[in-house]
């Protein structure tokens, strides 16, 4: 039984990781098109929610053939840049947005979706927080750690540090699987 989920879990990662792959490959030849250089697209993929530090560090290093430590720090900045944004005013617009329909079934499910995620990881509150941010895995990442910081009610002076410290955490595992390339 636990073979078949690992399995399954691999095999949905995998799916999931071709997925993102096509994406990032489409996300970053628009990039390009507009004639941003290197660093720009590097902080700009590292800023956006799927693809994050984690598409970040391995696009610097293997496509722009960029230094490790430059591609883990914009990587790690460019990922951080949302954070404080979705903290503070993520659930003040859900709140004022939440009477039209579209907006609340989207809420609705994305809540539900990072509550089923992050649920066993929230007992520890912002320790728990940093660990599950430090996964490099989908859907673990600074995004959807400043979502479940909302939902936990993990207050934002707790909240920020352990998303830094669960950044930066991913950046050494992504940076040193890597180097291994």
């Amino acid at each position: 039984m636990l073979r078949r989920a690992i399995i399954h879990l691999l095999i949905d990662n995998r799916f999931l990781f071709n997925i993102v792959g096509f994406m990032l490959n489409d996300f970053v030849e628009f990039l390009k098109h507009l004639h941003l250089n290197k660093e720009a697209i590097t902080l700009i993929v590292s800023m956006m929610p799927v693809f994050e530090l984690r598409g970040g560090i391995p696009l610097a290093v293997l496509h722009f053939k960029m230094p490790i430590l430059e591609a883990y720090f914009i990587s790690w900045f460019g990922n951080l840049i949302p954070v404080l944004p979705i903290i503070y005013f993520l659930e003040p617009i859900r709140k004022a947005l939440s009477h039209i329909e579209i907006i609340n079934k989207f809420f609705t499910w994305l809540y539900a979706r990072t509550y089923k995620k992050s649920k066993k990881v929230m007992r520890y509150g912002a320790f728990g927080l940093t660990l599950f941010v430090a996964i490099p895995l989908p859907v673990t990442g600074a995004w959807t750690g400043s979502l479940a910081a909302i939902i936990f009610d993990i207050k934002p002076r707790y909240a920020f540090p352990a998303i830094i410290l669960g950044v930066t955490i991913a950046g050494i595992v992504v940076s040193s699987f890597i180097s291994l390339f």
